[in-house]
């Protein structure tokens, strides 16, 4: 009989083969195998005594803990759908989320109880209440659920086509999206990444990045894969990361660019010593060449770009490293790293097209859009088969990104297609600026957008968060982007901010800094 490709098949093994590894810590708290699974069949059993269903959608609201950790197990074993909902939205979005996907059982972290009790009544659907820490009047405890269940329970019958997660987009511009991830997407993103980023078994993966962003990755289940040991980070803390770094043993982690930024420019005295030999895989935006350079030659970790969306599960493709990467120089293989890279062996095919439909010419020129199709691609979009049909009625899914294709096949971001700038005809990519401007001494972090110019149609506008105790004028930062770009790429404005706008996940948020801009430039 054949096996369904699942990320449950995952925990079957390891349960057999490793139960007495140290599945997760989670401060003070250490289980084993054993024991993180003997919690998930008990919260299965209770999910199902509480009348969860084959179909049925539980939601989360929690940051990285063992019991969100432990959802990711629980719920897609009895065959009900995960909705893992970003902790850090407003009340407001989780109604329009819980009810849009109709969550039967939300399930809520401490910190977000006041929230979710401000709301309550406006999401009808919901039978069953719980909190996962901090239980008041209204609220099921979990723990006590969970201690008072038996581990057994009724296994379903599971198809790899069958929904595994409902994961909600951004929103930014509109309301969220669900994106519907099957066993089989998730499975084939996790066999996918163990290929490419062979995480080694025993070894500890650190939750920077928060669980319910594309399902962390689908670390929730590579590392169980692995054997590895998933150590929780509830809070985004750089002290506390370098801490467990050492602590624990980290050889591991996942982050954004921002999140990088933060770390490498985290005080010598705030982060203490840096142990070597650290996996970093960074995604969500295109790191820069600089960010990279700091992390590998000053700490010794290795950092690897990956490239994807939520819509594909997420990994579309890896920047994996050559043999003749080796005989560059720095400056030389940070820029190819910052690159998105080749199509994972499992992902798919991708391709950059221009407008008609073709792929354009692998010169490391010629603009187009990513496209990808295959194994990863999203089942489509919750109850929107219009938006599905938008994004992928052809069998394509179109991504957005304005890329090129380098001749040695890796592809390159240039921009979001929304955030090409084009001044006087011609097209600016805005990571490109970003990268340029990140090697300024004073510069933190950057990003770029197009603002109107009344007589170029759009000219760049920088908006800078300078290193602390540094300083820079708005002279500087233009003269610097002249020295080191095509004059016309260089910004005509700058501002300098404390902080830019960022979604959880630590994308920057262009569409606010567009907001905010000038209506006409006259520089």
């Amino acid at each position: 009989m054949e096996l369904t490709l699942t990320p449950l098949e995952f925990a079957r093994r390891t349960r057999r083969l490793h139960p007495h590894r140290e599945a997760v810590v989670d401060g003070e708290l250490r289980l084993t195998y054993e024991q993180f699974f003997d919690r998930c069949d008990r919260w299965s059993s209770a999910l199902q005594g509480m009348g969860v269903e084959q179909g049925d959608r539980v939601a989360y609201i929690a940051p990285n803990t063992h019991a969100q950790l432990e959802s990711f197990y629980a719920v897609p074993q009895l065959g009900a759908v995960l909705v893992p909902v970003n902790f850090r939205l407003t009340a407001d979005d989780f109604v329009y989320i819980v009810n849009h996907s109709g969550a039967k059982v939300l399930c809520v972290h401490a910190d977000q109880l006041d929230a979710v009790d401000s709301v309550r009544d406006q999401m009808p659907g919901v039978e069953r209440f719980v909190a996962l820490a901090g239980a008041r009047d209204g609220w099921e405890d979990y723990e006590s659920l969970v201690a008072s269940a038996t581990p057994d329970f009724m296994r379903p019958e599971i198809a790899e086509t069958d929904l595994l997660t409902i994961n909600y987009t951004s929103g930014t511009t509109a309301r969220p999206k669900g994106v519907m991830i099957t066993h089989r997407n998730a499975y084939m993103n996790s066999v996918g990444t163990l290929l490419h980023l062979r995480v080694g078994l025993g070894e500890k993966y650190l939750w920077t990045l928060p669980m319910f962003h594309a399902n962390g990755w689908t670390y929730t289940w590579t590392v169980t894969a692995a054997g590895g040991t998933h150590v929780c980070l509830p809070v985004m803390d750089p002290a506390r990361v370098f801490e467990l770094i050492r602590t624990e043993e980290v050889s591991w982690l996942c982050a954004a660019p921002t999140v990088l930024i933060m770390l490498s420019n985290t005080p010598a005295d705030v982060r203490g010593a840096v142990p070597p030999g650290v996996h970093v895989v960074t995604a969500g935006a295109s790191p820069a060449a600089e960010t990279i350079e700091r992390l590998e030659e000053d700490f010794g970790w290795t950092v690897t770009h990956v490239y994807g969306l939520t819509e594909t599960t997420p990994f579309i493709t890896v920047c994996e490293p050559l043999p003749e990467h080796r005989e560059l120089s720095v400056r030389e293989r940070g820029a190819v790293k910052a690159r998105q890279g080749v199509e994972l062996i499992t992902s798919g095919e991708l391709r950059v097209v221009d407008e008609s439909g073709a792929e354009v010419p692998w010169d490391g020129r010629t603009v187009g859009q990513i496209t990808v199709r295959g194994n990863v691609v999203m089942k489509g979009y919750y109850n929107d088969p219009e938006a599905t049909e938008r994004a992928m009625g052809d069998g394509w899914f179109r991504t957005g990104d304005a890329a090129v294709t380098h001749p040695d096949g890796y592809v390159e971001i240039q921009d979001r297609l929304k955030d090409v700038i084009i001044s006087g005809g011609e097209n600016i990519s805005s990571v490109e600026v970003e990268g340029v401007l990140l090697r300024h001494p004073a510069v933190l972090e950057v990003a770029i957008v197009g603002v109107a110019h009344e007589r170029w149609g759009e000219t760049p506008r920088a908006s800078v968060v300078l290193r602390e105790g540094a300083s820079a004028t708005e002279e500087e930062i233009i003269a610097f982007a002249r020295d080191n770009l095509a004059h016309f790429k260089a910004p005509t404005q700058v501002e300098f901010v404390e902080q830019l706008p960022k979604t959880a996940t630590g994308k920057i948020q262009k569409f606010v800094l567009r907001g905010g801009a000038s209506a006409v430039s006259r520089q």
